[in-house]
């Protein structure tokens, strides 16, 4: 996603550290409502592991990058985990909780890519 490639690359490694699921990258440029460049979406398969790939994700980026997110939300009941790195947003989701939201339909106009998962 542009000047944000670097970033990116570093929250994918950060989900992959741990072991997160299922990843998408959304790319919103495109989208002309769009509030940020991006999102990435990840699962977890339970709510200690969803709790762990943000919290490895914040660690990770920190470390490589020095960026810390804006803001996060959702550590209550870890069933879907935000993180607002500005330009883009990471979503960590329970399956049922990223079924229920579909983020992926919502955006469906943007591109979406897959990254492969890490067994």
């Amino acid at each position: 996603m542009g000047e944000d490639n670097s970033l990116l690359t570093t929250i994918i490694e950060g989900i992959q550290e741990r072991k997160g699921k299922d990843i998408k990258i959304v790319d919103l440029r495109g989208i002309e409502y769009a509030t940020a460049s991006g999102f990435v979406i990840c699962s977890g398969t339970s709510t200690m592991h969803v709790t762990s790939v943000a919290d490895c994700i914040r660690e990770y980026v920190e470390e490589k990058t020095g960026i810390k997110p804006y803001a996060y939300d959702g550590y209550t009941n870890s069933q879907w985990i935000v993180l607002d790195y500005g330009t883009i947003y990471v979503h960590v989701f329970m399956p049922e909780f990223r079924e229920l939201y579909n983020l992926e339909q919502l955006w469906n106009d943007a591109e979406i890519t897959s990254v492969p998962d890490i067994d």
